[in-house]
């Protein structure tokens, strides 16, 4: 179980104003990532004061019966895309209609992204989301930043934000070419930055150049629904991209977040990369861990456009359990949503073109009883796996924990009272989206929230929504996350102790004097009487005894002299206009 040690939040009281003052849990089992227990809780201004069996009741305060639950960290969803600007249009969800509809998922916190546009300030993109998100969300949040162009204004605005605004972590995009994409070299130089930032790097892994001509030509064959964006966007696209991606942060040693896994050829290699001992993070979503591909061609195309998003989802039926199978057994870390909803109305923007439909899917509200179902009701996981995926790994990764993703004493009180055997069945008509679809439609899922308490306050309380507009507060995160840095310790000094010169004695006479080398020059370039030879005639260097045409004979294949004359000093030399294997157009 979790240290029972004191933890300074940084919450003030004036931010916990609001938050009932007191609130005391008894009867359930608290299930942490690292164990159960049986204990009571008490809650005061918004913290856990106490965690045991015997504790001490004040007078007049709230008992909820937790008895045959299960108590457990409320969820952090680090993948949310809430009022998003995007395709010509806007996400439904904005950061009220989305955080409530988080809470009454059991979701506690989310963390959004700034994206800005090309040429756009990273500092006015931050001030802006941090306009829209402040006076709605109900729950407490947090931002990511998109680094959408590369500039030596862009480095300086990274740092600022990181040392003066707490972030720590950048997502860069592999795809929407010419609007969101940047390319290798400056991925290579972002990572770079990001890890003497000590923050996380985060990518949309897709290969954004083979994505514009596969559009192109699959358009042309005169596909123009919702099947064609699959089509443009195969699954080896995305694992293509998801090994490069991996090939450059380790270049510099730099921590890697990948963010919505949607295909196994991806997941797997995150998989072998971290057998590999290269530190990366896995993030399948909701979406991908619930349902697949062959929604896009369905006959209706309000469904099938209602299931579009990048990457998209794989045609492939066995995708959801095989991604469950490695998120189980830690080859993929931890779940998020991607929550970015349009309605059919802003879908129908591609009616004819399938590359105008708006990218984007629902989850926040579903997230927790979705992988409740597919992962604990069906066997694949147990109930601490379930709050280490769902909650403390995203708080570990991105610097929240002990504060979030944990029930101790002197955490957040974001707490969820847990049924496992109540039943929902997800729809459209009943959810708390602002969208007319659910991706979800149907589906019949094990594990509903009875209470979910954010902050000390009770926003669902057996069963009913009592989420607060404005009440959630921005939450600041420090750069250097031990949880993901501390890994990278000795992978560095390795590198640093591989990086060191061959101590040589000369150049084992391949190189000569400037003299020798210009009447070498001269010779090579004339016969004798001033006319250059032809067909290769005295286009090799002598000593007048053809030494230097009998040393080439003897070659290692490399192209450089061997044999019993070639340490003598009086050796020809050959002057080699390629590197060793001939031309090359790449590093050697």
């Amino acid at each position: 179980m979790a240290s029972r040690q004191h933890i300074n939040t940084g919450r003030s009281q004036s931010q916990s104003q609001g938050s009932e003052n007191r609130l005391f849990i008894k009867g359930g089992k608290i299930v942490n990532a690292d164990g159960t227990e049986d204990a009571d809780i008490l809650i005061e201004e918004g913290i856990i004061k106490e965690i045991g069996k015997n504790i001490t009741i004040p007078s007049g305060i709230r008992t909820i019966d937790a008895g045959g639950k299960l108590i457990i960290p409320g969820g952090i969803d680090p993948h949310t895309h809430l009022q998003l600007p995007f395709m010509g249009t806007k996400s439904v969800d904005d950061f009220y209609i989305g955080t409530k509809a988080a809470i009454a998922g059991g979701t506690t916190m989310i963390i959004d992204f700034v994206i800005p546009e090309k040429r756009e300030s990273l500092h006015d993109a931050y001030k802006k989301w941090r306009g829209w998100a402040d006076k709605k969300v109900c729950c407490d949040y947090s931002l990511h930043v998109a680094v959408t162009w590369w500039s030596p204004e862009v480095k300086e605005e990274m740092e600022n934000l990181v040392r003066c605004q707490g972030f720590n972590s950048f997502k860069m995009f592999m795809a929407y070419k010419d609007v969101l994409m940047v390319k290798d070299h400056e991925l290579y130089e972002i990572f770079e930055h990001c890890k003497k930032l000590g923050a996380l790097a985060q990518v949309h892994a897709e290969n954004g150049d083979i994505i514009a001509e596969n559009s192109k030509r699959v358009f042309s064959a005169g596909i123009t629904g919702p099947e064609g964006h699959e089509l443009s966007r195969p699954e080896d696209v995305e694992a293509e991209a998801t090994h490069r991606a991996c090939v450059l942060a380790s270049q510099v040693n730099c921590p890697l977040y990948v963010v919505h896994v949607m295909s196994k050829s991806a997941a797997n290699v995150i998989a072998a990369k971290r057998q590999e001992g290269c530190v990366v993070f896995g993030e399948p979503i909701a979406a991908s861990l619930a349902t697949d591909g062959t929604n896009y061609w369905n006959q209706c195309w309000r469904h099938a456009a209602a299931h579009v998003l990048s990457p998209p989802l794989r045609p492939d039926p066995t995708t959801p359990g095989y991604l469950m199978d490695l998120l189980a057994q830690d080859d993929l870390q931890l779940t998020a949503t991607d929550n970015c909803t349009f309605t059919h109305e802003q879908k129908k923007m591609g009616c004819r073109d399938f590359r105008k439909i708006p990218n984007g899917v629902n989850g926040l509200e579903d997230r927790m009883s979705v992988i409740w179902e597919k992962g604990v009701h069906e066997g694949k996981m147990d109930a601490s796996r379930f709050v280490a995926v769902t909650s403390t790994t995203a708080a570990k990764i991105f610097n929240l924990y002990p504060k979030k993703g944990v029930i101790a004493v002197g955490s957040d009180a974001d707490i969820v009272v847990w049924d496992p055997e109540k039943t929902r069945t997800i729809s459209a008509k009943t959810h708390h989206h602002a969208t007319d679809s659910n991706i979800f439609e149907g589906m019949t899922c094990h594990g509903v929230p009875d209470y979910v308490i954010c902050n000390g306050r009770v926003c669902v309380d057996q069963g009913q929504l009592k989420a607060v507009q404005g009440f959630g507060k921005f939450v600041s995160r420090k750069p250097f996350a031990p949880f993901v840095y501390d890994s990278l310790k000795e992978k560095d000094e390795k590198k640093k102790a591989s990086m060191i010169p061959v101590q040589r004695s000369g150049f084992d006479g391949e190189m000569v004097s400037k003299t020798t080398s210009s009447k070498q020059s001269q010779h090579s370039t004339t016969n004798g009487d001033g006319n250059k030879p032809s067909n290769g005639e005295g286009s090799q260097a002598t000593n007048g005894n053809n030494e230097g045409q009998a040393n080439v004979g003897r070659s290692n294949g490399s192209g450089i002299p061997t044999g019993p004359d070639s340490s003598s000093n009086s050796r020809s030399t050959v002057k080699l206009h390629a590197p060793p294997g001939g031309h090359s157009s790449g590093f050697w």
